[in-house]
């Protein structure tokens, strides 16, 4: 019975997928400070070299824009002009999503990516990986189609709240604005990282309420990004099956989750 077992163990890892990388790739090491900064400091840069080439086609950003505003009214999705005014009108809900749209998804994702380095070594390759790949796809996505935010979109009744209460460090500032892609909303790169930061946090965590507070984490950067009409909620869901791909390569490329404990061999599959 013993034997059949071991059998039938042995076959079962021989089935399973051990993904693209070498087998010595992904054996359990703890990861290296300075390997880690060069593979997050080359991802950066070749998403603002990608940035700066994309071209700025106004008028297929905006008739890409006008086409997801027409199917989100067929989806029933005509609320979000309302909301958007309701937080144009109140100005301290206003100001505090442009600055938070304009500042967290810079200090919330590289704190979750150290926090991971530093605390939970163990889940922090996977969860880098699927960051990034994140990212990459998401550039290929805004140039492939170019699309104008709702706030950039006159006659549909939607207040830019950043140029209405001259928020500080918003897009809405010409200095920022022309070192920075204006053009791309669909997919929403602030809600693929929200949902990556969240899921990190959930999955690594040990008390059940900052856990909790990761997954608030996301839904608070969708009602900031539709609030302040820089994304749709098409947008947003974009976001989503970005990082769903992102978690995709990072699987094939290892054979495993994002958040599996890879500090055992059997982990990382079989020779």
């Amino acid at each position: 019975m013993t034997g059949t077992l071991e059998r039938s163990s042995v076959q079962s890892d021989r089935r399973r997928f051990p993904g693209l990388l070498p087998h010595r790739m992904l054996l359990w090491r703890r990861p290296v400070w300075w390997q880690e900064i060069a593979i997050v400091a080359f991802g950066y840069w070749l998403y603002t070299l990608g940035c700066r080439a994309i071209p700025a086609e106004a008028a297929l950003a905006h008739r890409h824009g006008l086409a997801i505003q027409h199917l989100q009214q067929k989806l029933g999705l005509s609320w979000e002009p309302s909301f958007n005014r309701f937080v144009a009108a109140h100005e301290w809900l206003a100001q505090t999503m442009d600055y938070y749209y304009a500042t967290m998804h810079f200090i919330v994702t590289p704190v979750v990516l150290v926090w991971l380095f530093s605390r939970r070594a163990h889940l922090y390759r996977g969860a880098r990986t699927v960051i990034v790949a994140t990212t990459l796809i998401g550039l290929l996505g805004f140039y492939l189609y170019p699309t104008a935010p709702p706030r950039l979109l006159p006659g549909l009744g939607y207040v830019d709240t950043a140029l209405k209460f001259h928020t500080w460090g918003s897009l809405a500032d010409p200095d920022i604005a022309k070192h920075s892609n204006q053009f791309a909303a669909m997919p929403s790169l602030h809600m693929a990282w929200a949902i990556w930061c969240g899921l990190s946090i959930f999955a690594a965590a040990r008390h059940v309420a900052v856990r909790i507070v990761g997954l608030l984490y996301p839904l608070a950067t969708l009602a900031v990004i539709v609030g302040t009409a820089n994304h749709f909620i098409l947008d947003a869901v974009g976001g989503a099956a970005l990082v769903g791909l992102g978690f995709a390569v990072q699987w094939a490329m290892s054979g495993h989750g994002a958040y599996v404990d890879v500090r055992t061999p059997e982990s990382a599959g079989t020779p």
